[in-house]
C-alpha cells in the first residue's frame, strides 16, 4: 500500500506526528514501532519506572562504549521501546529548558526556532492542571500536573536548598527558570500520561492511520536522491512500505543508525560494513550530547523513603498499594525524582548551568543494583546542563538488529568536569548538611567520608558519573556542511526524507528533553502540513 507518510518510531515525536498528520482524513499515515504496545501496568503506574529501568521488553537497554574519561567504564543507556517511546519509561518530569537555549538555536541560523517561536507550541501541546496563562496552555495532548504525593525528604531537600540561598520556584517553565521546588509531571489522575496516551490512543481508530508495533525498520528505500519507503522486520518477515514522505522519529540513537544502515552518511562510516554510500552526509551520528550526572547518596535513619527491601514490601508496600488502586494516591504515584531545580554553579554564570533532582531512595548505577536499593536513603543528583563534550553514534555492524556504538564521550572537555565538581560540592557541603534534613541523615554512602578534596572528588566523579537520559544532537539541524537537516527538518540533499526527534537539536537544552521533543514534532507537523 502507498502511504503519504511513513513515520519510523512511535516515541514522543512519532505519536505527535501521527496525530497531526492523520487529522486530514485523505492523508494516509503509517506509524512503525519496534517495541510492543504500552499496555503495561508498570507503564501506567508512575513508580513502575523502577521495573521499566530493567525491562527487556520495553527498553532498548543500550550500553555505551568504554568511556575514556570515566575510568574506562561502559555506562547504561536505557531508552523506551514501546508506544510512547521514552515517555513511557521516563521519570515524567515536565521541563522545557531555558529561553536562551532556543534563542541560541535561532542564532545558529535555524530560522523559526527562537523562544518566541516555540513558546506558543509548548502552550498548545500542553494540558496543564494549573490552567492557562502566558506560559502554559490547556487542551493539548500532554497532560501536566502537580505531584499527588511527595516524600517528606524531597520537600525537606527544597527547604534546605532555599535555606542555602537558592530561590524557590513554583514553575520552572514560567518567567524564570532559576530556583528549586517540586517538579510538575506528565501524569493524569495519578497515572503516567505518556505521549501515546495523550496523542496516539485518542486517534488510533482513524481509518487513515495504520499503527504497526513490533516492526523494526531496517532500511530506507531510495530512488536516487528521493526516499520512496522503508523496509522492516515484522513477525520474522521482511516487509516493505511505499511512502511519499519518510519521517525518522526513532530518537538520537536509532535515527542516525538507520540513516547509516541506508547508506546515508560519511563513506568512512559505511565502507567497513560493506554498505554502499547513497548520499554523502558526514554529520550523521556526530554531535552526540547528553547530560552527565553524579549522585551524592545518604542513608536514612527514618524508614519513610522508597525501598526495594523486604521490610518495605511487608509494611509500607501493602499500604501503598491500598492507597493507589482505589483512588490513585500515595507513594506509587511518585515519579521517584520529585524535587530539584536549576541553579548556578557560581555567581558569574548568567543562567543556571546545573540541574538538581532528589530521589527519595538509595540509588547507584540506575537502580540496577537491587541489593543496594533495599536500604533506606535518599540520593541527590546534579547534572551539567550544557556540556561541551561531544560524542557519536556509529555502526557496529550492518545488521540492523545489532546495537550501534554509542560514545557520549563524557567529560572529554575539562570544563564539564569542573562544573560537575562545583555541583557536587554545592550539594554535599551547602544543601544536604542543613538541619532540616537531620531527621533523615544517617551518614554519607557516596562519595563517602573518606573522599575529601578536589582531586579525590574528581576521581570519584570519574568512577561514578553517568547519564541522566537526555541524548540529543546526532542528526543536527543547521545550514553548514556538518548539519544533517535544515530548519524544516528535511535531510540535506535528499527529497522526501525528514528527521523529527531529539536528534535534530543542535545543542542540548537546559532541562529534561521530553517536552522539547513533543514541541519539535508539533512544530514539524505544521511545516509538513503546510507543504
Amino acid at each position: 500500500m502507498q502511504y503519504d507518510y511513513v513515520i519510523v518510531g512511535a516515541g514522543s515525536a512519532g505519536c505527535v506526528l501521527a496525530n497531526r498528520l492523520s487529522a486530514n482524513p485523505t492523508t494516509r499515515v503509517c506509524l512503525l514501532e519496534a517495541g510492543p504496545a504500552d499496555d503495561s501496568l508498570f507503564v501506567r503506574v508512575p513508580a513502575g519506572i523502577i521495573v521499566l529501568m530493567r525491562s527487556k521488553k520495553r527498553n532498548w537497554r543500550y550500553w555505551t562504549v568504554p568511556q575514556a574519561h570515566l575510568d574506562g567504564r561502559a555506562t547504561y543507556v536505557p531508552r523506551g521501546k514501546t508506544l510512547g517511546g521514552s515517555s513511557s519509561v521516563n521519570a515524567m518530569i515536565y521541563t522545557r529548558g531555558h529561553r536562551r537555549d532556543y534563542d541560541h538555536w535561532a542564532a545558529l541560523g535555524n530560522t523559526g526556532w527562537s523562544y518566541a517561536d516555540v513558546l506558543p507550541i509548548f502552550r498548545r501541546t500542553e494540558n496543564n492542571a494549573r490552567g492557562s496563562d502566558a506560559y502554559h496552555g490547556v487542551g493539548g495532548g500532554l497532560n501536566v500536573a502537580d505531584l499527588r504525593f511527595s516524600h517528606p525528604v524531597a520537600r525537606a531537600f527544597v527547604d534546605a536548598a532555599v535555606a542555602a540561598g537558592y530561590p524557590y520556584s513554583k514553575d520552572f517553565n514560567g518567567a524564570q527558570q532559576e530556583g528549586v521546588g517540586l517538579y510538575q509531571v506528565t501524569q493524569t489522575g495519578g497515572e503516567r500520561s505518556n505521549v501515546a496516551r495523550g496523542f496516539l490512543h485518542p486517534v488510533e481508530d482513524r481509518q487513515n492511520l495504520t499503527i504497526i508495533p513490533g516492526a523494526l525498520t531496517t532500511r530506507i528505500l531510495m530512488d536516487g536522491k528521493r526516499a520512496t519507503g522503508v523496509e522492516y522486520l515484522h513477525r520474522g518477515r521482511t516487509e516493505k512500505l511505499a511512502a511519499g514522505t519518510v519521517i525518522l522519529s526513532a530518537g538520537a540513537i536509532n535515527s542516525p543508525q538507520l540513516l547509516l544502515l541506508s547508506g546515508i552518511g560519511a563513506r568512512a562510516q559505511l565502507e567497513p560494513h560493506g554498505i554502499r554510500q547513497v548520499h554523502d552526509l558526514p554529520g550523521v551520528g556526530c554531535n552526540l550530547q547528553d547530560h552527565p550526572d553524579i549522585l551524592t547518596v545518604k542513608r536514612s535513619q527514618r524508614h519513610d523513603t522508597l525501598s526495594l527491601g523486604p521490610r518495605y514490601g511487608a509494611t509500607t508496600g501493602p499500604a501503598a498499594v491500598a492507597q493507589y488502586f482505589p483512588g490513585r494516591q500515595g507513594p506509587l504515584t511518585s515519579n521517584v525524582a520529585e524535587s530539584g531545580g536549576f541553579i548556578k554553579s557560581r555567581d558569574e554564570e548568567e543562567i543556571p548551568d546545573l540541574q538538581l533532582h532528589l530521589s527519595a531512595c538509595l540509588l547507584d548505577n540506575h537502580g540496577l543494583d537491587l541489593k543496594f536499593s533495599m536500604g533506606w536513603g535518599y540520593s541527590a543528583h546534579v547534572c551539567i546542563l550544557r556540556p561541551k563534550s561531544r560524542g557519536s553514534v556509529t555502526l557496529k555492524s550492518a545488521n540492523p538488529q545489532t546495537a550501534p556504538l554509542i560514545d557520549p564521550n563524557f567529560l572529554a572537555d575539562p570544563d564539564d568536569m569542573e562544573r560537575l565538581l562545583r555541583g557536587v560540592k554545592i550539594v554535599r557541603d551547602r544543601i544536604l548538611p542543613h538541619p532540616v534534613l537531620a531527621p533523615w541523615d544517617a551518614g554519607e554512602v557516596s562519595p563517602g567520608d573518606a573522599v575529601q578534596g578536589d582531586d579525590a572528588l574528581r576521581a570519584f566523579i570519574r568512577r561514578k558519573a553517568d547519564t541522566i537520559y537526555h541524548p540529543v544532537g546526532t542528526c543536527r539541524m543547521g545550514s553548514d556542511d556538518a548539519a544533517v537537516v535544515d530548519a524544516n527538518l528535511k535531510v540535506h540533499g535528499l527529497e522526501g526524507l525528514y528527521v523529527v526527534d531529539a536528534s535534530i537539536m543542535p545543542t542540548l537544552i537546559g532541562g529534561n528533553t521530553n517536552a522539547p521533543t513533543v514541541m519539535v514534532a508539533d512544530k514539524a507537523a505544521d511545516g509538513l502540513i503546510e507543504r
